[in-house]
């Protein structure tokens, strides 16, 4: 028997704001922001009695709502730590060193992917491209991106984690942006830029 679970009147709001962003009849596609908002709720993961919820709220079968909980791995089905570190382990992250970046979590951590802590304040896991790939290698944790990781940097975040303070995101190197590695190689100089005098027209001949 699934555990029950209902929204918060507060984001039983937030639902009903993202299912009325649909065009009738297509109340559904809200699905994945309702699973979304009841992760939050329920400190970071979805119990059975979310999924069953979402699929009476939405008109749905409960298993096409696990479906789309099954198909993310931005959802999660089983307790999970306060800090979830998701590294990126896909081709281009890998090409610059996504394992070393694993290892050093593990290390760090004392637990491998998939696992959380004793003292339930973090959870490694391994995911199929972030979607920054030019800032290779790429890890996400919580809601915020750390690009440009290595194995030292990533050590230093989660020891930043640890004392309860929050890492600055982004890159790790310094990098501005999706800026070339190494900073511009081109227009490094100064630019001058020449004023054109406009003619007036002559007047029309007649």
């Amino acid at each position: 028997m699934s555990e029950h679970f209902e929204f918060t009147a507060e984001n039983m709001e937030k639902a009903k704001a993202f299912i009325a962003r649909y065009p009738e009849g297509r109340q559904r596609s809200a699905v994945m922001p309702l699973l979304d908002l009841a992760q939050r709720q329920n400190g970071g993961w979805l119990p059975d009695g979310a999924v069953d919820s979402i699929a009476e709220i939405l008109g749905m079968a409960p298993i096409r709502v696990l479906e789309v909980a099954t198909f993310y791995s931005m959802y999660k089905l089983s307790p999970v730590g306060k800090h979830q570190i998701n590294v990126c382990t896909t081709t281009p992250c890998w090409l610059r060193g996504s394992d070393e970046v694993v290892h050093a979590c593990k290390k760090s951590l004392g637990i491998g992917v998939g696992e959380t802590t004793v003292d339930g304040k973090f959870t490694l896991a391994e995911v199929e491209c972030a979607g920054a790939c030019v800032n290779a290698p790429v890890v996400e944790i919580d809601d915020e991106y750390y690009e440009d990781v290595d194995a030292e940097s990533m050590a230093r975040i989660i020891e930043a984690l640890k004392r309860g303070e929050k890492p600055a995101s982004g890159s790790q190197t310094g990098r501005q942006t999706s800026a070339p590695d190494g900073g511009p190689q081109t227009l490094t100089g100064d630019v001058t830029v020449k004023s054109v005098k406009k003619s007036k027209p002559g007047k029309a001949k007649e």
